[in-house]
């Protein structure tokens, strides 16, 4: 009775965290009982808390006894199942080590615990209030479509995708998909070989015959200029391919085909893994919280003949509601 009452005699403040690739974004609310009063944004070049972002989070936490801040969860080692029964949980994932929660009596999202204390560590000058899953975030600003559909949705950040399958509100598959590390494979995939091993070639092993992939394109040569030796001929046909590989590794791949590779092999896995209920899915709904290009859904439309439905979402703000609503139930 008495906190209704001194909340009714406060503001609130709504301080929301969210982390980018190379800058965080800090947005406030400070609101009434039933209107917003004032709304900030803020951008620091930093993915630590610095003493610029401490100072302007401290201004507004002076401001109400009843504050709330709130941090968008970058843990890679996240994710949503489909059971909210502990005993079931183990088919899908090993939780010893992490957090869940359940969304609804279906399906549950979970964090590493770990992560969660460094979150914690990270802002313990200033606390944090909650610290929200993307996962929830995706369920409550698709929640028209969650409810009612059998589709895809995807909510796109920075280096990270939550990718899931709904059926009429109950999730079928959840993944969350790191770029940073897609990429990291791709690299060391199409890596071009050492110096020194190219250098250390021994010429008498190479293959000549006109089956060998590297020289296909050299078959109908009849012959080869007195004053060209052999090993002139090999070393320049090495440094093509290595100049090759190394346009690919750099070129090759833009961060939206990074994308859509991930969501192919997100659907992929879901289709073939005996664990989930999979149905043949022809939508899918994009959340996009950076701005992707028009490449993302016409590589999804053309190689995977779906359908696409792509909305914009403001992270911050999103978090925000989040945060309101939690506030609400205290």
């Amino acid at each position: 009775m008495i906190t209704n009452l001194l909340k009714s005699l406060y503001t609130k403040v709504f301080i929301n965290i969210i982390v980018e690739n190379l800058q965080t974004t800090v947005y406030v609310e400070v609101c009434s009982k039933k209107d917003v009063l004032q709304s900030i944004r803020r951008n620091f070049e930093t993915i630590t808390i610095n003493p610029k972002m401490y100072e302007f989070i401290q201004t507004y936490i002076k401001e109400s006894p009843f504050c709330y801040i709130s941090v968008l969860d970058k843990s890679p080692l996240q994710g949503a199942i489909p059971t909210c029964v502990t005993s079931e949980m183990s088919r899908y994932c090993d939780i010893k080590s992490s957090e869940y929660r359940c969304f609804s009596k279906d399906w549950a999202f979970y964090t590493s615990e770990y992560d969660l204390e460094a979150i914690k560590y990270e802002y313990r000058t200033i606390g944090v209030d909650f610290i929200f899953s993307p996962f929830a975030m995706m369920a409550n600003f698709f929640k028209d479509k969650i409810d009612a559909t059998l589709s895809m949705f995807v909510l796109v950040e920075d280096n990270y995708l939550s990718f899931a399958v709904f059926d009429n509100s109950k999730l079928l598959y959840a993944e969350y998909l790191d770029m940073k590390h897609h990429k990291d494979d791709e690299e060391l995939l199409m890596e071009s070989p050492e110096e020194d091993e190219i250098e250390g070639i021994n010429l008498e092993e190479v293959n000549l015959d006109s089956d060998s992939a590297v020289f296909d394109d050299f078959s109908d040569i009849e012959e080869l200029d007195e004053s060209d030796t052999i090993d002139e001929f090999a070393e320049t046909e090495v440094e093509q391919i290595v100049e090759k590989k190394v346009d690919v590794s750099h070129e090759g791949f833009s961060e939206d085909y990074q994308r859509f590779s991930l969501i192919q092999s997100a659907l992929n896995t879901f289709y073939k893994d005996s664990k989930y209920d999979s149905k043949f899915i022809e939508t899918i709904y994009i959340a996009d919280g950076i701005g992707v290009s028009s490449d993302l859904k016409s590589y999804l439309e053309e190689e995977m003949f779906l359908s696409v439905y792509v909305r914009k979402i403001d992270l911050s703000i999103s978090l925000c509601d989040m945060a309101k609503a939690e506030a609400d139930e205290i």
